[in-house]
């Protein structure tokens, strides 16, 4: 295993950071344990630096030349699937997630390194703006943080950095838009490409009804259309599918809840974090923020103890060399989805060697301390009580029966698939927890973020992620997923918590 590079100044200690934390996540997607997961992210992180320093002296060579080029954390992102393809092309796939494989087969993941014009239009719009553009394009869209935390990372003004967004998203179409037209189609494609920019620029503009059957049929069109149509909030998902490939819904939907709970804030627009945030307090010098790095030896070990410790059967398995875990289904091919387990990234930093500071706190779980009476409404009655015992693994956990009530979120359903949350409040502390529930219509999990999930006909059992097991008393634990669904798609019912049945919420 490769040794992870050393940041050269503090600038770039900061972006290793920044960096590390983006690839653990994307690879705890792509393998099916933490260990497995940290494996991968150290070779990647260190192909992908490698790889950014040797554009950056490309683009000092070439002085009047702009080279095309990603920028750091894509960069990073798109190294951990070249890394992931080498382990299968070597004979290793077998530590990855199984339906990550069956992708890396196919002719879908043969466009991110075929031929420039094959590759996706989010890709190439991306490579084709200025980097610093891009950066911004990247961290406000995809990785989902406040504009003034973007504007002092970059070094721009706050108070007009809103409106230079707005200018990279137009920038970012008219490359798209370019790049759909480059791209190799047949008449019917080239025949519906003007009508497509025009019915993408306007909010109220309405699809002709034969331009909707081209699009619902036409998977080059369909994916041109979420990049050129800058309203509707299309273009995340059009970036981190096109950039990252497999997975990208999911990371991108890891890396939304990631900024709510360290910066406090869920939309590129939102608020400013107050001064004592953990990532961007006033009082933070750029020493302090390259210090997360030398952190990273500690915070790597205290993860990986904690999976490998008989929780739920997870690190414990994985040492042993047993995997129970099933295949992950990709958001974007929804019907292959079967039962699965994944489990969701420890936000830790990277394991960088640097000067010894004291590490900042990791971030909490996801549950924000809340009233009794601060419940979700749930679009349908939960039942009473609950046919999954506790799991023998779940150790920690308050075993009597907490008075807790459940509320089921339907977030967005498409033909075969659909994404939910589900969010818990619990009278009593926590130190473990486990959530299960049954599904009325044969729904099947693919996904799960914040939790490792495990089915078992129409039961679902989520345990705990490594780093939110603790929940205060009057607390909240909060977790999402992407499933599939044929026929009818109705909410699921007897929700329990640690064996206990919870109230609808």
């Amino acid at each position: 295993m490769p040794d992870l590079p050393t940041p050269k100044d503090a600038t770039e200690a900061a972006l290793f950071s920044e960096g590390w934390d983006a690839v653990l996540s994307f690879a705890d997607l792509c393998t099916s344990g933490s260990l497995t997961a940290h494996q991968l992210a150290t070779e990647a992180f260190a192909l992908g630096v490698r790889e950014v320093r040797a554009a950056e002296r490309t683009h000092v060579r070439g002085a009047g030349r702009r080279s095309s080029r990603l920028p750091t954390i894509p960069a990073l992102l798109t190294a951990v699937r070249d890394t992931a393809a080498g382990w299968e092309a070597d004979g290793t796939g077998h530590r990855l997630d199984p339906d990550l494989r069956l992708w890396l087969n196919s002719g879908r993941a043969g466009r991110f390194s075929g031929p420039p014009l094959e590759r996706p239009i989010a890709l190439r719009g991306l490579r084709d703006m200025q980097e610093a553009d891009a950066s911004l394009l990247w961290l406000a869209e995809v990785e989902a943080l406040p504009l003034p935390t973007v504007a002092r990372r970059l070094g721009l003004d706050p108070a007009t950095v809103g409106g230079e967004l707005d200018q990279v998203r137009t920038l970012f179409r008219d490359r798209c838009h370019r790049a759909h037209l480059d791209t190799p189609m047949d008449a019917q494609c080239r025949s519906y490409a003007r009508l497509l920019d025009a019915v993408t620029r306007s909010p109220a503009a309405d699809a002709p009804e034969d331009l909707s059957r081209h699009l619902a049929t036409c998977v080059r069109c369909a994916e041109a259309a979420a990049c050129l149509r800058l309203h509707g909030g299309t273009v995340p998902a059009a970036l981190a599918g096109g950039v990252i490939g497999w997975g990208g819904l999911a990371y991108l939907e890891r890396r939304r809840r990631a900024a709510e709970v360290r910066l406090g804030a869920g939309r590129p627009g939102g608020a400013d974090p107050a001064a004592g945030a953990p990532e961007e307090g006033g009082g933070r010098s750029r020493m302090l923020r390259g210090g997360l790095l030398a952190a990273a030896v500690l915070l790597s070990a205290l993860a990986l103890g904690v999976s490998m410790m008989p929780f739920g059967g997870s690190g414990d398995d994985k040492a042993a060399g047993r995997d129970d875990r099933q295949p992950v289904a990709d958001p974007s091919v929804s019907r292959a989805a079967g039962r699965s387990s994944d489990r969701p990234a420890s936000p830790s930093a990277p394991t960088v060697a640097t000067p010894s500071v004291t590490p900042s706190p990791a971030p909490s779980a996801t549950g924000t301390t809340a009233g009794p009476g601060a419940t979700r409404p749930d679009p349908e009655p939960q039942g009473s009580t609950s046919s999954a015992p506790q799991q023998p693994g779940g150790t920690g956990a308050a075993t009597a029966a907490p008075g807790c009530r459940a509320a089921y979120d339907l977030v967005s359903q498409w033909s075969d698939g659909f994404q939910a949350t589900v969010t818990v409040t619990t009278d009593r502390p926590l130190t473990d927890w486990q959530v299960s529930w049954t599904f009325r219509d044969d729904q099947q999990v693919g996904q799960m973020w914040d939790a490792t999930v495990h089915q078992d006909g129409p039961r679902v059992t989520a345990d705990a992620a490594d780093y939110n097991r603790t929940v205060a008393a009057h607390g909240t634990l909060s977790f999402g997923f992407i499933a599939t669904w044929h026929g009818r798609n109705r909410a699921p019912y007897a929700f329990a918590l640690n064996g206990a049945s919870c109230t609808a919420g």
